[in-house]
């Protein structure tokens, strides 16, 4: 890989370049992430602290080559996946894209559901209201706007940084726990640390990283300072799944209390870290479920158009983007609707989401390593042999533990 030679990574243009990496890495903390990890906090202590820095360099590596390609080919990922693998793969893609994008963003706004419904509002009120507040941010008609209101939710997560803090962990334990690697022979601990790594990367954080570079209008010479925005973005998301942990492992796991959302969490930290801790955790999970609801239609419409060669962006209207528009209008409804429809098992929703985007992503990353790797695609900025090894052991680990985790869950664990 090369390094744009005219970049100064001054302060001021490190903060202008700041906004798709971490929004992409942000975004992925939603309402399924942050139940996960509640989940493993609660379960098993500090016990998973030490695959978070692996799932930062995870991170890192496929944010970092899906940012360099957009700044490199001024396209999004779906037009190239079109572009170097035909129409019927990127039509597949699409379609798996759509249907899964789709779940995970009715899991939001149960999310937001769920964390409104612990300051009282009935979710028959809080997901129309939240949903016309998305959809009328998403048609706002300006991205700069949306993604500086984005970035400002944004800063909610740090809720979960001060509950961490009021927990009272001891750091030393901590500490020892975030870099000595620990097994536990049970196939729930595996299980847990299996959905640990794959809320990390989800296949909508692909296109989001590189369609938000292209919509900046970054070229080569941005290239590092996009990668001093994914990297940061990854860690930040990262150590914030990291505070998650250490306040229900420092809270619940000694009370023997166990959680299966985020919500369970929020309610059990009440009687034992007190009220504020239940409400930053409760506004962290509201703001975390508003980012992703915001993210995931626009990202769907985007790559699809892109694939099909249709007008898209925010800055398009309706007459000249329609299908855009109309697509993000329909995953918003479609949503909203299911969600406080009674008698529907938004569970199953989310476990088939989760087995779509098990199965897409190894495939989406391969579809990424051979662009990154190509010469008449990157030019000098393909791909070097230090990056291919990290991007293909990505691969084959993600791959693993998406079988691990199909298998445990047919045995029933």
């Amino acid at each position: 890989m090369k390094h744009g030679s005219d970049n100064k990574l001054t302060l001021v243009a490190v903060l202008g370049a700041m906004g798709p990496g971490l929004l992409a890495a942000l975004a992925g903390n939603d309402a399924g992430g942050i139940a996960t990890y509640s989940s493993a906090g609660a379960t098993y202590g500090y016990g998973t602290l030490w695959i978070l820095p692996v799932m930062a360099v995870l991170l890192i590596v496929v944010q970092e080559t899906a940012a360099r390609c957009g700044c490199v080919t001024g396209k999004g990922f779906a037009s190239l996946i079109r572009e170097r693998f035909g129409v019927r793969k990127s039509a597949f893609a699409m379609g798996a894209l759509l249907i899964a994008n789709t779940s995970v963003t009715i899991s939001e706004f149960a999310g937001i559901a769920s964390g409104l419904a612990l300051f009282g509002v009935p979710k028959t009120i809080s997901v129309p209201l939240m949903a016309l507040v998305i959809w009328l941010l998403t048609m706002s008609g300006s991205f700069k706007r949306i993604e500086k209101v984005l970035l400002a939710v944004s800063c909610v997560f740090l809720t979960y940084v001060v509950a961490g803090v009021l927990a009272g962990p001891d750091w030393v334990a901590v500490a020892k726990a975030t870099v000595t690697p620990s097994l536990v022979s049970e196939p729930e601990y595996v299980s847990l640390l299996v959905a640990t790594i794959g809320t990390t990367i989800a296949p909508w954080m692909i296109f989001l990283a590189q369609n938000n570079v292209v919509d900046k209008n970054v070229d080569e010479n941005g290239i590092a300072l996009q990668r001093v925005d994914t990297v940061s973005g990854s860690i930040l998301a990262c150590g914030i799944a990291w505070f998650i942990i250490v306040t229900t492992g420092t809270v619940l796991f000694p009370a023997g209390i166990e959680v299966a959302d985020a919500a369970d969490a929020a309610l059990a930290l009440e009687p034992i870290a007190g009220e504020w801790s239940t409400i930053l955790f409760a506004a962290g999970l509201v703001a975390a479920s508003f980012l992703a609801a915001c993210v995931l239609p626009g990202v769907t419409s985007s790559a699809i158009c892109e694939a099909f060669g249709w007008e898209r962006g925010a800055d398009r209207t309706w007459e000249e983007a329609p299908t855009y528009r109309g697509i993000i209008t329909g995953i918003i409804m479609f949503s909203a609707l299911l969600v406080i429809l009674p008698g529907i098992n938004l569970f199953d929703i989310m476990m088939s989401a989760q087995v779509i985007n098990g199965v897409l992503l190894p495939v989406l990353l391969v579809f990424l390593v051979f662009i990154a790797r190509d010469r008449r695609i990157m030019g000098d900025y393909r791909n070097g042999r230090v990056w291919n090894i990290l991007t293909w052991a990505t691969i084959v680990l993600i791959t693993v533990l998406t079988v691990i985790m199909f298998v445990l869950q047919a045995l029933g664990f």
